[in-house]
């Protein structure tokens, strides 16, 4: 009975523990977490044609729009932004300028009057100094999940190396939604403006993989030093 009753007694002082914590004072505020979330990573062109699908959708959903001439202008002929999305930039206008049309949307290769502007702005983070990331969510219960099946098996089945296919089954089901926070990341903002006023503004934030910088910032790829050049004459 003393066995069965001891986790409870280890939770209920750990309960009563974590109360005295914060019934204390504190010289400064506690570091604390945002609740649970999930961002997706962006390493295939096919992801920026999945983002072309969800702008061209929302622009298309917006009353401001819905009817307007829209020309997308060539990254050459935007308006002079020293954080030009280079690939991908040129890569996006084309796939949203598909998707608008496609849609029934009205897309024009010239402005006109009655028309408005589609700007596409990229934008490179990098953090340099990031604290600990928790695991993907999930990660702990599956392991430990694979770790009891896999006892379970070497006490019933009589190969040892059985054991290990609970655990792999768990590891195939979820790995496959799992991967690195990183340390880079990109705001892809899709505007649609009149003049002075924007008409429709939307925002989406990815990780992206460090030696991908190229494709959204290839001003802010770092350059291999200039190698120094030596001329030897001969003097006789």
């Amino acid at each position: 009975m003393v066995q069965l009753l001891r986790p409870a007694f280890i939770g209920l002082a750990s309960l009563m523990l974590s109360g005295c914590f914060y019934a204390n004072t504190s010289q400064a505020p506690i570091a604390t977490t945002y609740p649970y979330s999930e961002q997706q990573r962006m390493q295939a062109a096919q992801h920026w044609e999945v983002l072309a699908q969800h702008e061209a959708a929302g622009i298309l959903r917006s009353e401001h729009v819905r009817f307007r001439d829209l020309h997308i202008p060539a990254q050459e002929h935007a308006s002079m932004n020293a954080y030009y999305g280079g690939e991908f930039e040129r890569g996006f206008r084309t796939l949203l300028t598909s998707e608008l049309v496609s849609r029934g949307g009205s897309v024009m290769t010239q402005p006109n009057a009655g028309g408005a502007t589609v700007q596409v702005d990229v934008e490179v983070v990098e953090h340099r100094d990031r604290g600990y990331v928790r695991p993907p969510f999930g990660a702990y219960t599956a392991l430990a999940g694979g770790v009891t099946v896999a006892s379970m098996a070497l006490g019933n089945w009589s190969e040892p190396a059985l054991a290990l296919i609970p655990a792999a089954m768990v590891a195939d089901t979820t790995s496959g939604s799992w991967t690195y926070e990183g340390k880079e990341e990109v705001i892809i903002t899709t505007q649609i403006v009149d003049n002075d006023r924007i008409l429709y503004s939307s925002s989406n934030i990815y990780y992206i993989n460090a030696g991908d910088r190229r494709h959204y910032a290839p001003h802010r790829v770092p350059q291999a030093p200039a190698t120094p050049t030596v001329s030897i004459t001969d003097t006789w």
